[in-house]
């Protein structure tokens, strides 16, 4: 618990598990987290041997993050979380609430991959005022991996706005604002794996 029993450490794990990232990235994808906090943060989990810091000769100065072995054997831990508020405090957002996404997709290496699930699946979150968020979920033996980096040859791509993600992962998993392109049972096996567990096993009983 004194490695990983802060507020951020785990969230740091879990979004740089799609690779490096440099300092601002990470400002972007954990609201809330001040700049001297996160920076005392990073510098501690490089100290524990979570992290590695690799400096690049640029201007302006680069600087990434990521993780080491020791951080990915956290990933189960991230997974068994995610699980645990998605069956206990998984609601449909308040009014005004920001969801990420991001955060959700980011969690599935800790995860078993759903049965059924092999080889690439492209999911991409549109965003009509910036960039797309394009999310690379590779199952493989039974482990799931996730870059976000965009592929030309996906076999099966999911793409929606945030408000459509959201809709799809919320307790109703409503579907209809996603398009699916490519290897439909794929996509649904996928969508199936990350739909609120209370109700996959409401419908098992």
């Amino acid at each position: 618990m004194d490695l990983v029993g802060d507020k951020w450490t785990l969230l740091i794990v879990r979004d740089l598990v799609g690779g490096p990232r440099r300092f601002v990235e990470l400002q972007r994808t954990l609201p809330g987290i001040s700049t001297e906090q996160l920076r005392s943060r990073l510098n501690r989990m490089v100290a524990d041997g979570l992290l590695t810091r690799q400096r690049y000769r640029e201007v302006p100065p680069r600087v990434d993050y990521e993780l080491t072995e020791r951080a990915r054997d956290l990933l189960p831990v991230i997974g068994a979380l995610a699980r645990w508020g998605y069956q206990w405090a998984w609601t449909a957002p308040r009014a005004g609430e920001a969801v990420d996404i991001g955060a959700v997709l980011r969690s599935l290496p800790g995860l078993e991959a759903p049965k059924g699930l092999r080889g690439v699946t492209q999911l991409i979150v549109t965003r009509p005022d910036d960039e797309d968020r394009v999310y690379a979920v590779t199952a493989k033996k039974g482990a799931v991996t996730v870059q976000e980096e965009a592929l030309t040859d996906a076999p099966t791509t999911i793409s929606g706005t945030e408000a459509a993600w959201v809709a799809a992962l919320g307790p109703d998993e409503d579907r209809k604002g996603l398009k699916i392109a490519g290897d439909q049972a794929q996509a649904n096996v996928l969508l199936d794996g990350l739909a609120p567990l209370h109700a996959r096993e409401a419908a098992v009983a």
